[in-house]
């Protein structure tokens, strides 16, 4: 094929960076940009992929011939406006990531919680059978280094959003839901809303597909009427041996093996245990960063919803004595307007919440939430939190936190750069 430069405009977003590799891996020539210097940036420039940090409209390289966007980047962001006056046809992630997976077996992992998990085990497990998966993942995945896996076979198993409807650009013939709860409730009015998407991409697999579920989770199993493909029980796998502690890192390696029997019947109970069970997770996802100046072991998760806070704090609780110290970073106002109950429960297992100023992503601040509201909420259910105005502040409390408790920095912004900055002091 004819080698292709495209630009990618927030390239330093998760499932864009694992794409850009893809299609650098494929011999286009990639660019990017994003606003600041992160984890992933840097592993695209190790890879050889330009990366300037800075949006700016001569970012855009002459005789780009594609430009791709992330949620992220608006219509009148400085670099897609240059290639809108310059003619230059643009796509979203989603959009491109459709047409790259056309063709193909694509093995798509949706889900409220777990789909990162589920999909790394997924790609390990077929790696290590010798399928040759590609794969692109939606973090940082240990054991392969990265959040893109090559493969050289047409199976292409790849994480899916529903935000957006963006689960609905993809045509996979296996189709994975870990979980469904109501979430994005800046896009989804109700939990129905978000049913009608799924409902959508599970009557969109073809007979000869596969759905990978739990039939008998409540809000899962109404959908399945309409599916025309045969649906897979996943809770029906043995338990597995993991490296990775909790209930819920149970049920993500049930799917992931249920998932990876359909993609590749020849595969051994052998490959998947030891797969499984060899498996270190990926970034952001309970990873262990260090110790603080004082002792105390520092913790960082991605969890961003009740429900994913919950059961990694219960999991953090039942792995450690000592009293759990959360720094949580809240991300969007609708998601912690709309969730503030179950929020304000959420942190049960911890003995100190600090909470950082809300994350605003895409949108605008409407007065009607507050991380001074959440903390409040908190306080009421028996937990202690304080709403803190910047990570400084945050730093600053955590650096005390003793060697007999156990600090755990929370959320889906760059909270995380407090946990580093914490172990950098010791």
């Amino acid at each position: 094929m004819e080698r292709r430069k495209i630009h990618f405009v927030g390239i330093g977003g998760i499932g864009m960076s694992a794409l850009a590799q893809m299609l650098s891996r494929g011999g286009d020539d990639i660019t990017g940009s994003d606003r600041e210097e992160s984890p992933v940036t840097e592993l695209l420039e190790a890879k050889g992929i330009r990366v300037a940090i800075g949006q700016q409209a001569d970012n855009v390289p002459v005789g780009a011939q594609l430009v791709v966007y992330s949620d992220a980047v608006p219509e009148d962001n400085p670099e897609r406006a240059r290639a809108a006056a310059l003619g230059i046809p643009q796509n979203s992630y989603f959009e491109l990531l459709g047409k790259v997976s056309a063709g193909k077996r694509t093995i798509a992992v949706a889900g409220t919680h777990g789909k990162t998990t589920t999909t790394g085990m997924l790609a390990a497990i077929l790696r290590d059978a010798g399928a040759k998966p590609t794969a692109i993942i939606g973090s940082l995945v240990k054991d392969f280094g990265s959040n893109f896996l090559h493969g050289d076979s047409d199976l292409f198993v790849v994480e899916a959003c529903e935000y957006r409807d963006h689960l609905l650009e993809l045509a996979p013939s296996v189709l994975v839901i870990t979980n469904l709860e109501w979430d994005h409730t800046d896009y989804f009015p109700s939990l129905e809303a978000l049913q009608t998407t799924f409902r959508k991409a599970i009557e969109r697999v073809p007979a000869d597909g596969v759905i990978v579920t739990d039939p008998n989770n409540l809000n899962i199993a109404p959908l399945l009427a309409g599916a025309k493909a045969r649906v897979i029980d996943y809770t029906q796998e043995p338990a597995y041996t993991l490296r990775l502690p909790g209930e819920f890192n149970q049920a993500n390696a049930r799917a992931a093996a249920a998932a990876a029997r359909v993609a590749f019947p020849s595969i051994e109970n052998t490959t998947i245990y030891g797969s499984i069970s060899n498996f270190h997770g990926t970034w952001r996802r309970f990873e262990y960063k260090g110790k603080n100046k004082n002792g105390a072991d520092v913790y960082d998760d991605y969890a961003h919803h009740p429900t994913a806070i919950k059961v990694t704090l219960k999991a953090l609780r039942a792995k450690v004595a000592g009293k759990i110290i959360v720094a949580f970073h809240p991300h969007l106002y609708s998601r912690t307007r709309d969730l503030l109950d179950e929020f304000a429960t959420a942190f049960a297992d911890a003995g100190q919440v600090y909470i950082a100023p809300i994350y605003p992503a895409r949108e605008v601040d409407d007065g009607s939430i507050s991380s001074e509201m959440l903390a409040e909420r908190i306080r009421a259910t028996g937990t202690e939190a304080t709403a803190l105005d910047s990570f400084g502040a945050i730093e600053h409390a955590l650096a005390e936190v003793a060697a007999d408790d156990t600090i755990m920095t929370m959320g889906a912004g760059d909270i995380y750069k407090v946990a580093d900055a914490l172990v950098a002091q010791q």
